[in-house]
Formats: structure tokens, sequence, C-alpha cells
């Protein structure tokens, strides 16, 4: 994995880095969301942190669940290794974490996701930075186009140019980060309504670049990301259209 500083007995690796990155600013945006919703805890950044560590462990799980022979072959490098990590298992497990503490609170839960959204945004499109750094085998099938890349001294390396595919989901969530922050104070954007975009944003998003991606394609051409998607995006609307007939509803201000 690629090494921006070595002191000998202390590295910073590229995509570690990113992680951090990622981390402390959407650590900063939930906070921020947190207090000005009146959703805090005794401690809010007990939020960010909870939701850091239920994402590492449910994207590890995803990721062995997906590819269940890199625990037989390696047990340790698996389980406690710097590569092998999926979004959707971070999401699953963080949005774990997060119910925990926000039953634990007596907080309304959707509440709390609407918070999230725009960080969550963020860490991803940050996160991707990581993965083109660190060529670990997320960029795309081979491609002609002028922006086409190769990652010969990658974590997974090719000659070949191929689709960035990072650089495009850094850029399109970077975008939807964006677009929800600006829309998280709409009277219209709680009680889940921002977290639904938020879904909608996400799915959409991992839809259309599955298409240039090289993971395989399993369920009616589709590839396990895709038909993920496909659900989450479903969620989104679901939410949406279960919110349609309720009352107007005002963000919850301190």
């Amino acid at each position: 994995m690629p090494v921006l500083l070595d002191l000998g007995f202390f590295k910073i690796y590229s995509f570690g880095l990113m992680v951090a990155v990622a981390f402390l600013s959407a650590s900063w945006m939930v906070s921020r969301e947190l207090e000005r919703r009146n959703l805090h805890p005794s401690h809010p950044e007990g939020y960010p942190l909870l939701a850091m560590i239920g994402g590492v462990v449910g994207a590890r799980l995803y990721y062995l669940a997906e590819h269940p022979d890199k625990l037989f072959n390696d047990p340790l490098g698996a389980l406690f290794g710097g590569s092998g990590l999926t979004w959707y298992g971070g999401v699953l497990g963080g949005a774990a974490a997060v119910l925990l503490l926000a039953r634990r609170n007596k907080q309304p839960l959707l509440e709390v996701c609407d918070a999230f959204a725009p960080g969550l945004a963020a860490a991803y499109a940050i996160g991707r930075i990581g993965c083109q750094l660190a060529g670990d085998g997320d960029y795309g099938i081979p491609s002609d186009l002028p922006w086409a890349m190769a990652y010969p001294d990658a974590v997974v390396p090719t000659d070949v140019p191929v689709h960035p595919t990072p650089v495009y989901e850094t850029l399109a969530m970077g975008l939807g980060a964006w677009v929800l922050w600006r829309l998280r104070t709409r009277p219209w954007a709680n009680g889940g309504a921002l977290f639904a975009l938020y879904l909608i944003i996400t799915g959409v998003e991992r839809f259309l670049v599955e298409f240039v991606r090289t993971n395989a394609r399993s369920v009616f051409g589709l590839t396990v990301a895709q038909v993920t998607g496909i659900a989450t995006v479903a969620l989104g609307l679901w939410i949406l259209a279960s919110l349609r007939d309720k009352p107007e509803r005002s963000p919850r201000r301190a």
C-alpha cells in the first residue's frame, strides 16, 4: 500500500490518511447537525465515534461475506488486514451502532439519520480518494478515454488504462454531499426526508458506476452492489412516500 511518509518506526499510508480525513470531516458535519437539530446526547461526538467503529466492523464482515476464500486462506489477514472494506457493509454496521445509541438516548432514529446524511456522503467522497491513491482494485474496466489511467504501482496493479472509477465516485458523491449540506436547513429536510434523499443519491451513483467496474455480474446480469443500490433507492423512495401525507414538519432546534 502506498506510503506517504516513512520514518522507519512510523509510516503514514495514503489510504489510512484519507480514511482519517473522511472520519474527521464527517464527524464535524454530523456533530454540527446534531447540535443544530437539538439531537445531541451528553457527548455529541459519541455518534460519529460509534458509527465509525460499527462501520469498520460492518465493512469488514460484508467484505468477508462476499469473499469467504480470503477468510479461509488467511484468517488473521482477512480479519485485521489493512484492506478489505465494503461501503455498504460500513453503512449497515454504522447504522446499527447509531440505532443502539439513538435508542439509548431515546431519540428518533430518522431525525438522527438526517443529521448523518451530508457527512456520510462527504466521507464516501473523501474515502474514494484513498482508493484512488492506493489503487486497491476499485478501478474500472479497460478504457481508451483520454482520462483513463493505469495503476502500475498500486496495491492491485494494472498496466492497462482503465476507468478511474474512484475519481468518478469522488466527484459524484462530493456533489451529493454539497447538495445535502445546502438542503439540510430546508423545512422539509427532517423526519427522515434528508436521509431518504441521501439513500437515493448513493444508490443511483453506485448503480451507474458499476457498469464500468470490474465486479462480477451475479443477479440478472447485475452486480451485488447494483442490486444493493436498487434496494437503497427503493428504501429512500419508500421513506419519502411515507412522509408525503404527514403534517408539515419543522426542524427541531435548540
